[in-house]
């Protein structure tokens, strides 16, 4: 079965919203996500507009599949960084690893205010499912829609 270049885009861009509904769900639930956790977050959506972009103005146009796959691949670069972060394997923002200055300490955000706010940390592994971090799905996840867009460029 050879899927058509508009459906592998849909895919593409569907994959990415799915991704980030997800995202949206679990912190409803209570999964506050940390700084490196939400820039993921951001080439998902660019990533949706382009195919939305894609499938609206036409398929043909190969710049935006080829940004559809820049945009899944950084995303799926920012998840590789942080996993090594989870894992140790090598430092993390400042502001977001280690004890994180006062934030974690149960710091205030804002000078004055009464209530501390814990800040979660991003070199904190916690494992989702099958021993896997949520970054680390998120990296999984991305790289197959890197696939699927250069899968959607070959396509006539």
């Amino acid at each position: 079965m050879t899927l058509s270049r508009g459906t592998l885009i849909l895919l593409a861009a569907g994959g990415s919203a799915a991704l980030l509904a997800g995202a949206f769900l679990f912190q409803s639930l209570g999964w506050a996500p940390c700084k490196l956790c939400l820039w993921q977050r951001w080439p998902h959506a660019a990533a949706v507009a382009i195919g939305l972009v894609a499938l609206i103005v036409g398929l043909r146009s190969a710049p935006l599949i080829l940004l559809g796959a820049l945009a899944a691949a950084t995303t799926a670069g920012i998840a590789a960084y942080h996993t090594g972060v989870e894992r140790g394997w090598w430092e993390g923002p400042a502001g977001c690893t280690g004890g994180g200055g006062s934030l974690s300490d149960g710091g205030s955000l804002l000078p004055g205010a009464s209530e501390a706010v814990s800040v979660p940390m991003c070199d904190v592994l916690q494992p989702f499912f099958l021993g896997l971090t949520m970054a680390n799905w998120n990296l999984i996840a991305s790289a197959v829609l890197v696939l699927i867009w250069l899968m959607a460029l070959r396509r006539p």
